[in-house]
């Protein structure tokens, strides 16, 4: 991934501009990338945006979008998830969301992150928050088995549990991987089949600022419409695979479980 600026050493809400990327390996190749931006959000301080909190505006953030999904205490949430897979004493610091907002009342995030620090700013969780455009969605809790911070050299490996995409199979296993020391913020995730074959790779780069008004402002004129941007692309996306002949598949009954860990980190 690329370069944002301060996102571990100021517990303060930042604008984060960069580039999604999508390359589909096979059985035919499809690549896309195109520019965006995400809010860098400290849950301790969503009563001091810039931007309208749980209310309508031309960008806003909504407890409800996100973690329970009913409004209540996002830090809350986190930090009973983090206590029941042990890791509420190493992730005794600041928790941050990075995600999109709403735009004019609408929101769509494909997938959001929940850094989790210790008190000396390392990251020791983070949580991949994925919702799919059916309304459903999971979390994959991201830790190192003996808890020791997250390295951009880590990769940590965890079961595909979730339904994202009708062109790709629920099973098989994901790779993640995270820079997000100094000034560097980093995300890859990559999907391998059952059988060991890399078959998508994804990644999200970019650099940070401080969340001010002028910037808020460069990024919804920049970008107008992201969030309805963000799903338009994915069915636009969807449409160039139908017509390459990629096999639809429909989509199965959910799994009960909603929250899953990387191999070897075990619930409570």
């Amino acid at each position: 991934m690329g370069n944002i600026r301060n996102c571990n050493a100021r517990a303060a809400p930042q604008i984060m501009f960069g580039k999604v990327m999508h390359a589909r390996l096979f059985p035919k190749k499809n690549k896309f990338r195109y520019g965006i931006y995400y809010f860098n959000l400290p849950l301790s301080e969503l009563n001091t945006l810039p931007i309208a909190y749980n209310r309508f505006g031309l960008m806003s953030f909504h407890d409800q979008d996100h973690g329970a999904c009913d409004g209540s205490s996002l830090e809350e949430w986190a930090r009973a998830l983090l206590k029941d897979y042990d890791l509420a004493q190493v992730c005794d610091g600041a928790i941050s969301l990075v995600t999109m907002p709403r735009i004019l009342g609408y929101v769509f995030n494909p997938v959001s992150f929940w850094l989790c620090r210790d008190r000396n700013q390392q990251i020791r969780a983070v949580i991949c928050e994925v919702h799919n455009t059916f309304g459903e969605r999971h979390s994959y809790l991201c830790a190192h088995e003996d808890h020791r911070p997250i390295t951009g050299r880590d990769i940590l490996y965890g079961e595909k549990l979730f339904h994202v995409s009708p062109f790709m199979i629920r099973d098989g296993d994901y790779q993640f991987r995270f820079d997000l020391t100094g000034d560097r913020f980093g995300v890859w995730i990559d999907y391998f089949t059952p059988d060991g074959k890399k078959q998508l790779v994804t990644s999200l780069t970019g650099e940070a600022e401080a969340m001010t008004k002028q910037g808020l402002r460069r990024a919804f004129w920049g970008y107008p419409l992201v969030t309805i941007k963000a799903i338009a692309l994915i069915h636009w996306q969807a449409l160039k695979l139908v017509i390459k002949g990629i096999k639809y598949i429909p989509r199965p009954a959910q799994r009960e479980i909603k929250i899953s860990a990387t191999r070897n980190i075990t619930k409570m």
